[in-house]
């Protein structure tokens, strides 16, 4: 696994596949370390927009962030969304929904007491009826490292 961390940018080495971390971060816990810790024998660059240290005091901040995950969203092969129980996480929303129009691959998981769950099931199923929703961060790595084995 390579590990590529918000604001550091991304090249892409020869064939290498890139997965985006998608999801909370404002007021959740760190899932994004979990989730790569548990994709960390596999091949892919892992794109990881939650920064160590988040200068709040920085007035062009909010931009740098947002260009850069709107960068490495298109950049990246595949997208994993993770919606934790903290919070609606409505940017993540806005980015489920975009990336659902799109054909690249998703991966979609739910924390069971994420409060708008039934909604995201539903117009995933509608919009996206490939994509397999899964409900812990293990499950949804082991669809990442299922993925990261046929696509080479």
């Amino acid at each position: 696994m390579r590990y590529v961390e918000c604001p550091d940018i991304y090249k892409r080495h020869n064939g290498e596949k890139s997965l985006f971390l998608a999801g909370g971060i404002t007021g959740c816990r760190d899932w994004q370390s979990e989730l790569a810790r548990l994709l960390s024998e596999t091949n892919l660059a892992i794109l990881n927009p939650r920064r160590k240290f988040f200068p709040k005091d920085d007035p062009n901040i909010e931009e740098e962030q947002i260009g850069w995950e709107y960068e490495h969203l298109k950049k990246a092969n595949a997208v994993s969304f993770w919606f934790p129980p903290e919070t609606l996480c409505p940017i993540t929303l806005y980015e489920l929904g975009k990336q659902s129009a799109s054909r690249k691959k998703l991966f979609l998981g739910l924390h069971i007491a994420y409060e708008r769950i039934r909604d995201v099931e539903i117009q995933t199923r509608l919009i996206r009826s490939d994509v397999r929703i899964v409900y812990s961060l293990q499950n949804l790595s082991e669809q990442i490292r299922e993925w990261d084995s046929w696509v080479k």
